[in-house]
């Protein structure tokens, strides 16, 4: 039996909150989407936030994970009928642990949270959510295959604008080929914009194998070092911190297995900034023109950007403004420029 397809019926039937945890009010725009999607879809939803960022009219999104497809039908309201949304699950029967996976025992049986059942419940609704949108074709598709290989299921290299993932890469034996592929299919200034689970310290064997804490997102889940790391191995900028929420632990007998390791449910930015886009610090000004974020805009935890108000920000910061889809909401000049003038084309 699989643990998301006899287990866990409904949200009530998970022993940790890893997987329902929100760290920020939504927008009234994303609630009112919410409001939108199809009931069924949005039962079978098992994420551990929300991955929806800003600024996203016309964009092309790819979710990896994408599971019965509510971020998807969400996303495809905000982007526009212009816009194209693709979600991408496993197939039934294909395990999580995949070849030389030596951490996660052929004992445990493949768990279908990205199950062709997840993916049947995401297709059979795009006409019910095309018609309610109001769209004369359909802006989302749905796409069986590996995250690790993206390629294998047709997506090529510099596609997409924006890549989420809701609380799935922790389940991907292969943590860096999700993000080398990522990376490969995003556009120069592109993002990675993800939730997921991480680890206060590399797990021991005994929670890496448990069945359970497999089903709970929490055996899978990395060392956040480790993220760092991997990441700018793979090209991004080093990960931004958008929000952080600490996982709550429900059960006694998970709680011995655990024993004293911490895990948290984090929100990250990771963007796609070419060296030829580096230069050094400087000062930018918002103009206010996010919907939903008119009057000020939390990038992430180090970094909120008040209408009209000028901001010293890092090499780093300056350039994913200058070289992203952010780069006309914003005012951008060197440090010890006298004037602020318009960077870039969103």
């Amino acid at each position: 039996q699989d643990y998301y397809g006899k287990e866990l019926q409904k949200l009530e039937d998970l022993k940790t909150n890893a997987c329902v945890a929100s760290a920020r009010p939504l927008p009234k725009a994303v609630r009112d989407a919410l409001e939108c999607v199809h009931e069924e879809v949005v039962a079978r939803y098992y994420g551990c936030g929300l991955v929806i960022p800003e600024c996203l009219t016309s964009r092309r999104i790819l979710d990896l994970g994408s599971g019965s497809g509510r971020d998807c039908y969400l996303l495809s309201q905000l982007v526009g009928e212009q816009g194209h949304i693709t979600g991408i699950d496993m197939t039934e029967g294909q395990v999580w642990c995949g070849d030389g996976a030596s951490f996660c025992p052929s004992s445990i049986p493949p768990l279908s949270f990205l199950s062709s059942s997840q993916v049947e419940v995401a297709k059979k609704h795009i006409p019910y959510h095309m018609d309610k949108f109001g769209y004369q074709k359909p802006n989302v598709e749905f796409l069986q295959g590996y995250m690790e290989k993206l390629g294998d299921a047709g997506l090529a290299d510099e596609s997409y604008d924006i890549v989420i993932s809701n609380c799935v890469i922790n389940l991907a034996p292969d943590k860096r080929a999700v993000l080398r592929e990522a990376y490969r299919v995003l556009k120069p200034g592109g993002e990675m914009y993800f939730s997921d689970i991480y680890a206060s310290q590399r797990l021991s064997e005994a929670v890496r194998k448990h069945r359970v804490l497999w089903g709970e997102c929490l055996a899978g889940a990395p060392y956040w070092k480790d993220l760092y790391s991997i990441a700018e191995e793979v090209g991004f900028c080093p990960p931004c911190l958008v929000t952080a929420s600490p996982i709550t632990i429900g059960d006694k007998e998970l709680e011995g297995i655990i024993g004293d390791c911490h895990f948290v449910s984090a929100t990250f930015r990771l963007f796609k900034v070419l060296g030829s886009s580096r230069a050094g610090p400087g000062q930018v000004i918002y103009n206010g023109g996010i919907v939903g974020h008119e009057r000020e805009l939390v990038f992430d935890a180090n970094f909120t950007f008040k209408e009209g108000e000028v901001v010293d920000v890092d090499a780093e910061m300056a350039a994913i403004l200058q070289s992203s889809r952010f780069a006309e909401e914003f005012l951008i000049r060197d440090s010890g420029a006298n004037a602020a003038t318009p960077q870039g084309c969103c």
